[in-house]
C-alpha cells in the first residue's frame, strides 16, 4: 500500500469514528440504536474526501448539500453552521446537518460534515413526516444555514429556536450536542493527521484518492455494455405517479436521465435533487464490485438530469418528507431496473423504508417515536435474497424491541419473518418482516409506505414478492385494513400489524 493510501485509509477511519462518537453520545433510539446518521470529510472546496459506510442516501447528498451551503455561508475557524431546508442540504427536514471547516495554521484546508435523522423538528405530526403534508411548512420547522457555534462559542438563540419547536426537546438537543461533539472530534483527528504526515502531503493525497477513485470507477464502467437504457417504475399515490429514468453508459461515465417522470405532487413524496443523486450514485456504488474510494472521484462520473418541477426535482416549497425515505427507493428501484437491460442487477428488493410514526402524552411529557422496518432483498443473479433486512437507501439497524418498550407505551406482539412473501423462482426473493404491536395510551400514529399495490418486481422469469400490508384490530375486534400512507389515533389496547413486502424473485424456477 502506497504512502497516499494509507493517509486516505486514515481519513475513512476519521469519518467512521465521527459516527462512532455521535452514535454513542445520542439520545435518541433512533440514532443511538437504529445508526441513523452520517459523516464525512471534504476538502476547501466542498468535495468529498472520505465518508463512513452510513447512510445512503445522507452520503451522496453530502456532495450536493454542502456546496450549496458554501455558496451561503463563509464559515470561519471555530464556527459550525447548522441546517435542515432540505432544498439545501438535500434530503427532508428530519435530516439535521452540522458542517464545520478545518483550519490548519490559519489556513482553511476542508470541512467535517454529519447529518442525523432527528425523530421530530415540529410541525403537526409526530416523527415530522406528515403523509398530508402539502408544503414542507406542514412538515415541520425549516432552518436555513445559519451558525451553531461563532468562533468556539455556542449560539444560545438558536438553540432556543430549536427547543421551542422540536416536539422532544431533550432528547433533539441531546442528539445536537451529539452531532457537535462528533464534528469537532473530527477536527481534531484531521488535524493530528497533518502534524502526522505534514500538509502537503495530506493534500496531495487527497487529490490522488480523488483521482484513483475517478479511474478506477471509469474502469469498470468500461466493462459494462455500452448505450442507452430506460424503464420506469410507479409511486402509489391517489393515482399511480410514474418515474422513468434512461440510463446511457460510455467511456466517459453514466448519465441518468429523469425526463419523463410525472411533475411534483401536493404530497410529501416529492425528492429533492440530493435525494435523487443518491439514489442514482448508491446504484452505480453498488453494482462497481470493487473495493474504491467513494470520494468526488467517484461521484464525478455521474451525471443526473432532473427536470425541475417533477417529482425528482420539486420546486420549493414543495412537501418532500416522504421523498427522502420513500421516492428515493423508487429512484433506486428504477435506475435497478434500467441497469438490468444492460447488465445482471438483481430483482426489486421491499422497495419501502415503512416508516412508523408515533406519539402523544405518556408520563405528563410529549413523546416521539419514529421507526423503519426492513423486508426482503431481491432475488440475486446468483443467490437468493437475504430476509428482514433494511435494502437500498436504508442503512439502519432496527429499533430492538426491550429498548422501544422501556421508553414508550408500546407493548409489541409480533416480531417474525414474514414466511413466503419472496417471490418464487431459481434464485427466491427475501422474506418481509412482521411487526406487531398494541398501544398503551391514547396515541396519534402515522404510516409512510409503499409497494402496497405494485409490487417488488421479478426479474428473468422470478415472480413478484408479496405487497406490503398494515392491519389496525381496534376495540370489539374490529379489524381496520390501512392504505399505504395515513394517519390516525389509537386508543389503548389497539393493535397495530404491519407487513412488509418481500423481495421478487430472480430467474425462471427449473
Amino acid at each position: 500500500m502506497t504512502s497516499w493510501e494509507i493517509i486516505h485509509k486514515a481519513f475513512e477511519f476519521i469519518a467512521e469514528e465521527m459516527g462512532v462518537m455521535l452514535k454513542r453520545s445520542a439520545m435518541s433510539p433512533n440514532i443511538r440504536e437504529r445508526m441513523d446518521h452520517s459523516c464525512a470529510i471534504l476538502d476547501a472546496e466542498g468535495n468529498i474526501i472520505a465518508q463512513a459506510e452510513h447512510i445512503p442516501v445522507h452520503l451522496g447528498s453530502f456532495s450536493v448539500g454542502v456546496k450549496n451551503t458554501l455558496k451561503i455561508v463563509n464559515l470561519e475557524e471555530g464556527d459550525m453552521v447548522i441546517l435542515n431546508d432540505p432544498y439545501i442540504s438535500g434530503t427532508h427536514l428530519n435530516d439535521v446537518m452540522l458542517l464545520a471547516p478545518i483550519y490548519y495554521n490559519g489556513k482553511l484546508i476542508g470541512y467535517v460534515v454529519n447529518k442525523a435523522h432527528h425523530v421530530d423538528v415540529g410541525g403537526p405530526s409526530p416523527g415530522s413526516l406528515n403523509p398530508y403534508a402539502t408544503t414542507i411548512y406542514e412538515e415541520g420547522l425549516v432552518i436555513p444555514p445559519v451558525k451553531i457555534i461563532k468562533k468556539g462559542k455556542l449560539n444560545e438563540e438558536i438553540v432556543e429556536i430549536i427547543r421551542e419547536n422540536f416536539k422532544v426537546p431533550e432528547v433533539s438537543l441531546g442528539d445536537l450536542n451529539a452531532q457537535i461533539s462528533a464534528n469537532l472530534n473530527g477536527v481534531l483527528r484531521v488535524k493530528q493527521l497533518i502534524d502526522k504526515y505534514g500538509l502537503d502531503r495530506v493534500l496531495s493525497s487527497w487529490a490522488k484518492s480523488i483521482e484513483y477513485g475517478r479511474s478506477l470507477a471509469l474502469s469498470e464502467i468500461s466493462k459494462w455494455n455500452e448505450g442507452s437504457f430506460e424503464d420506469e417504475d410507479y409511486l402509489e399515490l391517489d393515482t399511480l405517479k410514474r418515474i422513468r429514468v434512461k440510463i446511457t453508459i460510455s467511456d466517459k461515465g453514466i448519465i441518468a436521465d429523469f425526463n419523463g417522470t410525472d411533475n411534483q405532487v401536493e404530497a410529501p413524496f416529492n425528492a429533492v435533487y440530493g435525494v435523487t443523486f443518491s439514489a442514482v450514485s448508491f446504484v452505480v456504488r453498488s453494482l462497481i464490485g470493487k473495493d474504491i474510494p467513494t470520494n468526488e472521484g467517484f461521484y464525478s462520473v455521474i451525471k443526473v438530469i432532473a427536470p425541475e418541477g417533477t417529482i425528482v426535482n420539486p420546486l420549493k416549497p414543495a412537501a418532500v418528507g416522504g421523498g427522502n425515505v420513500e421516492t428515493s427507493q423508487r429512484i433506486a428501484d428504477v435506475t435497478f431496473k434500467a441497469f438490468s437491460h444492460s447488465i445482471p442487477v438483481p430483482a426489486a428488493s421491499s422497495g419501502t423504508m415503512m416508516n412508523v410514526m408515533m406519539g402523544g402524552t405518556y408520563k405528563g411529557k410529549y413523546w416521539a417515536y419514529y421507526e423503519t422496518i426492513g423486508g426482503g432483498m431481491g432475488g440475486r443473479p446468483n443467490k437468493d435474497g437475504v430476509s428482514g433486512v433494511h435494502v437500498n437507501m436504508t442503512n439502519t439497524l432496527n429499533t430492538p424491541i426491550e429498548i422501544a418498550e422501556r421508553h414508550y407505551p408500546i407493548l409489541f406482539t409480533t416480531y417474525r419473518i414474514r414466511e413466503g412473501s419472496g417471490g418464487k423462482g431459481m434464485y427466491r426473493g427475501g422474506d418481509g418482516i412482521i411487526r406487531a404491536f398494541k398501544v398503551l395510551e391514547k396515541t396519534k400514529l402515522s404510516i409512510m409506505a409503499e409497494r402496497f399495490k405494485v409490487p417488488p418486481w421479478g426479474l428473468k422469469g422470478g415472480e413478484n414478492g408479496k405487497p406490503g400490508r398494515v392491519t389496525i384490530i381496534r376495540k370489539g375486534n374490529v379489524v381496520e385494513e390501512m392504505p399505504s400512507k395515513f394517519s390516525t389515533i389509537l386508543n389503548p389496547g389497539d393493535e397495530v400489524i404491519i407487513e412488509t413486502p418481500g423481495g421478487g424473485g430472480y430467474g425462471s424456477e427449473k
